[in-house]
């Protein structure tokens, strides 16, 4: 575990420890297929919070993630659910009768129903917010913490960059809980956002690369070789399929996906299939597509889903020195920092 001595760190970031009852308020992002319940016990056993990513899974596979979860782990983790994923109402159904103590809603955005049934039984709730204006009606719903997700991710993402979300969000809504993501992959970056009023940080391609991931270590080397420029959004090519934009590596399963998504409009414009049957097909893509690469190590076919801070990870490296350094890192930026301001008087 990281060291002890952090005196200016342990100051900032204590509304996002008392948030998340974890010694360090740093989020391992819900990644399908990738965040499971050994992945959990890995980033939980080094202070940091954990995400149990239910993706599409049925709902028996998933309680026996949550019930591995709970052996596992002394501190408390959260559940990320698809709003989007054909099992998502099974999934709801599921949490609110299990012991887990935090809820992540991702995909899309939830329902104010979606939300209030999870805090009627005792759970916190976190949404995700691509914009100034979701992050209001998120609010106003009711969820007890945003996750500022810049278009930088990897995976399903927004539009916004994290560098607007701060000014439009994080600098506005002072007085709320509010963790950020997107492209993060070091510590110093962390003490600065941690100084602008995040609670926390939430990180994804960066614990991908670590030795306790179950990606298969082809999944994990596409990653190390992969330069920022190399993990691209998938573009939309008619309004009539508004599909989420999905940052990945570029690979053949990118040119595939665009392919299916011509396929589909034709479909949509001689009446074959109806717009809801067309966005099934591309998250059935997705998911698919995902596994591929991340369970059996189809590099070409598979879905790389990436954010760009794939650029800046260069190594594969237990979770113990991951979080060690980023919080290491962290209190060595604020000391310099410190010391700075010290000098000026």
């Amino acid at each position: 575990m990281a060291s002890n001595s952090t005196p200016i760190l342990d100051r900032i970031w204590q509304k996002g420890k008392d948030f998340l009852q974890v010694q360090y308020p740093i989020l391992c992002g819900g990644m399908t297929w990738i965040s499971d319940h050994k992945l959990a016990k890995a980033v939980g056993g080094c202070g940091a919070f954990p995400v149990l990513a239910a993706g599409n899974m049925p709902a028996d596979e998933l309680e026996h993630e949550i019930d591995e979860c709970v052996k596992a782990l002394t501190s408390p983790f959260a559940v990320n659910l698809i709003t989007i994923a054909p099992n998502y109402r099974s999934h709801c159904d599921l949490l609110l009768r299990k012991d887990v103590q935090y809820v992540i809603f991702a995909g899309s955005f939830p329902r104010k129903t979606d939300i209030q049934e999870m805090k009627k039984n005792g759970k916190k709730t976190l949404s995700f917010a691509s914009e100034r204006t979701i992050a209001a009606r998120q609010i106003d719903y009711g969820v007890d913490a945003l996750i500022l997700e810049g278009s930088e991710a990897g995976g399903h993402i927004g539009h916004v960059s994290l560098v607007i979300l701060l000014q439009q969000v994080l600098f506005e809504f002072r007085d709320f809980p509010i963790f950020v993501a997107g492209g993060l992959a070091d510590g110093r970056l962390m003490a600065y956002l941690l100084l602008m009023g995040a609670y926390g940080c939430q990180f994804g391609s960066l614990f991908v690369c670590s030795e306790e991931c179950n990606a298969h270590p082809k999944f994990k080397e596409a990653f190390i070789r992969a330069r920022s420029r190399q993990a691209m959004a998938t573009p939309q090519y008619d309004s009539r399929l508004p599909v989420v934009a999905v940052r990945a590596i570029k690979n053949r399963a990118t040119d595939e996906f665009n392919k299916l998504q011509l396929k589909l409009i034709k479909q949509l414009e001689s009446g074959e299939i109806t717009r809801d049957q067309a966005q099934y097909e591309v998250e059935k893509f997705w998911v698919g597509s995902l596994r591929k690469a991340v369970v059996e190590g189809d590099t070409e076919l598979g879905s790389l889903m990436a954010g760009q801070s794939v650029g800046l990870i260069n190594e594969i490296r237990p979770m113990r020195d991951i979080i060690a350094r980023l919080v290491q890192d962290a209190e060595a930026e604020l000391q310099r920092l410190n010391s700075i301001l010290e000098s000026l008087g």
